[in-house]
């Protein structure tokens, strides 16, 4: 089929959830899509900061092609080697004790907010349901997740939502500790924003938070779906502010593309949890590990993260330098970084996209750039030049 004959397969057969624009991407390598008629894109977007290597990486690649041709799925009612390798190099490499595998950042979330409601209850609290979230915040789509995500325009057509979650302001640490109290029994928050933003937390908010928890006997769960696993410049976002929780999520960029989710939990965590109380077909399939591991060793390397640390600092360096009315922040960390602008970011995108430039918004009036961490200088260098340009239409 030729581009408009998919487009037009797409909207006879899809649900119609995404407005997409009228391309269709058919390969891609490193940091560089091609469309079905040839034109080439810089990926500023990494499939939503997903492709943490790049499109068709070669090590991830032959790490799939391989674990495909030996075993792809066999549930987890059994034991495969690969699950037990990314599980020990996640909690080796964490403050964690055991993790839990699904395949999503929703799915992840929901895990991490189960298993606090079942912590509480084994510790006696039977009301001991509450859960604090915060503005700006997003932790998914399905119920439970979307319960604590704060954005009203994705809430509304489905409520009612799961009950007990209070929003407070994200970085107010006062609020916050009027929000946490005894029947809290979590405490859900990004590091960084990403969705809602690109908003960093600060120092004072998540030791807070910590401390607060630790008054409270509620757990704390930082959901570092898509600022985690190097995006920042760490391996773990919150490794920057010193705090560690009691749950963390993961997704996103771990398998490089395929499905995964995970939890990260403490063994105080893991021991209220018995065979039965959650599951997932499909989760940690040797398949995904397979890949997974491949994309952490590459990752959590020394020099990888100092390499993420020294261009999201140019990347921030060049955009700082921009001449235009219009921005009236950049902020971010490592090669997740936001530009918000006094306008919407809408005709933006769509501008820098004819001029063969991938970027997503966060929120209406803020560009967010999250490339491939295997970006080069030359290639952040092109980003800014033609955003620049989409910035003076």
């Amino acid at each position: 089929m030729n581009t408009n004959e998919i487009i037009s397969a797409e909207r006879r057969y899809l649900v119609q959830t995404y407005v997409r624009p009228d391309m269709v991407l058919s390969h891609g390598e490193g940091c560089t899509l091609w469309d079905c008629d040839g034109r080439r894109y810089l990926d500023f977007m990494a499939g939503i900061a997903v492709v943490a290597l790049g499109h068709a990486d070669a090590e991830w690649a032959a790490a799939v092609q391989a674990q495909a041709g030996r075993l792809a799925h066999v549930s987890n009612l059994f034991h495969t080697a690969p699950h037990v390798e990314l599980a020990r190099r996640l909690v080796e490499n964490s403050f964690a004790d055991r993790v839990f595998f699904g395949n999503s950042g929703s799915e992840a979330n929901e895990a991490a907010l189960k298993f606090a409601r079942k912590a509480a209850k084994a510790a006696g609290h039977e009301g001991k349901t509450g859960i604090v979230a915060f503005t700006g915040s997003f932790h998914g789509r399905t119920m439970g997740a979307l319960a604590v995500t704060a954005k009203e325009a994705y809430r509304a057509p489905f409520a009612p939502l799961v009950p007990g979650v209070t929003f407070a302001p994200f970085n107010d640490v006062e609020a916050a500790r009027a929000a946490i109290g005894p029947d809290t029994c979590a405490v859900i928050v990004e590091p960084v924003q990403g969705e809602g933003g690109v908003n960093p937390a600060t120092g004072d908010f998540l030791q807070a938070l910590r401390a607060a928890c630790d008054e409270h006997g509620a757990l704390l769960i930082f959901d570092e779906v898509q600022c985690g696993l190097g995006r920042t410049g760490t391996l773990w976002a919150h490794e920057a502010y010193g705090v560690a929780p009691d749950m963390m999520t993961l997704a996103k960029p771990l398998a490089n593309g395929l499905p995964i989710g995970v939890v990260l939990v403490t063994e105080a965590v893991a021991g209220v949890l018995q065979p039965g109380d959650h599951g997932s077909t499909f989760g940690a399939g040797p398949l995904v590990c397979a890949a997974a591991c491949v994309v952490f060793d590459r990752v959590s390397a020394p020099a990888f993260l100092a390499d993420v640390r020294e261009k999201g600092a140019y990347l921030l360096e060049r955009l700082n330098a921009l001449d235009s009315p219009h921005i009236t922040a950049v902020r971010g960390c490592g090669l997740l970084v936001g530009v918000e602008l006094d306008e919407p970011v809408a005709p933006i995108l769509a501008a820098a996209r004819e001029r063969g430039l991938l970027i997503i918004n966060a929120g209406t009036h803020v560009i967010r750039l999250a490339p491939p961490l295997v970006v080069t200088k030359e290639q952040i260098d092109e980003a800014v030049e033609l955003l620049a340009v989409s910035l003076k239409l």
